[in-house]
């Protein structure tokens, strides 16, 4: 049995999905006595998600507070550019709950060059979690949420890139594959985690949400990982009958 295979919700449509993960997430902040860390991921599925969260009962009972949000991979364009990763969850969450602004992690893609935003941010969460070495017993994240690509890729972990064979780095730039250049958190990182989420919509996805599920480490997706416990969120569709 694949450690990928986790356990698997399904919902009827996405709009369902979006309230039921939303409850979900709510849940494991409030429950956690102290602070919650939480990595967002891009796409139109985690925008309905992050849309109903700054909604109620949400926006009440979550904790922001103690919560800080982190990006799994973020396009090298700038932050108000409409295919930024920061700016959706800006405009679909995080502009419209009390979460402080100290809370809020994003990649910095000002910087000169994607390479130079990757070693920028691996400084980052080197520093909040307080130390070089990621140690199994103290995941980094409480939640990685992940998407899953038609050719198998998460976060921005593309088929055939040397990213993919990265294991020192932390967080690492992607040259080629995509129009732009990437930046996305690396399979150790992506790993630190207590619970990784992949949220999944749409009957195109079924194909490789089976062959992630099996573990299959012919494509991106199935090469992860991890202790921590695995979870699919998926709709009707997507689940094409698993």
């Amino acid at each position: 049995m694949s450690q990928l295979e986790g356990t698997l919700t399904v919902y009827a449509d996405a709009a369902a999905l979006a309230d039921g993960v939303a409850a979900w997430l709510t849940d494991l902040a409030t429950a956690k006595g102290d602070i919650f860390t939480v990595c967002l991921s891009g796409g139109s599925t985690p925008k309905r998600l992050y849309e109903r969260l700054a909604q109620s009962p949400y926006r009440e009972q979550f904790p922001w507070a103690k919560t800080h949000f982190f990006f799994g991979d973020e396009r090298f364009v700038p932050a108000d550019n409409k295919d930024n990763n920061f700016r959706m969850a800006r405009d679909a969450l995080l502009a419209h709950v009390p979460v402080p602004d100290a809370n809020v992690h994003p990649v910095n893609t000002a910087r000169p060059t994607a390479e130079d935003a990757a070693v920028d941010y691996e400084r980052t969460l080197r520093d909040f979690y307080g130390s070089g070495h990621l140690d199994p017993d103290r995941p980094l994240f409480d939640v990685m949420f992940l998407g899953l690509g038609p050719d198998g890729h998460t976060a921005s972990l593309i088929p055939g890139e040397p990213i993919l064979e990265e294991r020192q780095k932390w967080v690492g730039s992607v040259a080629h594959g995509r129009p732009e250049a990437r930046i996305t958190l690396t399979y150790p990182v992506l790993e630190s985690s207590a619970n990784i989420a992949f949220l999944i919509t749409g009957s195109e996805k079924t194909p490789m949400m089976r062959a992630a599920r099996a573990g299959d480490t012919a494509i991106p997706a199935g090469r992860l990982q991890t202790m921590g416990h695995v979870v699919w969120f998926a709709d009707e569709a997507a689940a094409g009958g698993q």
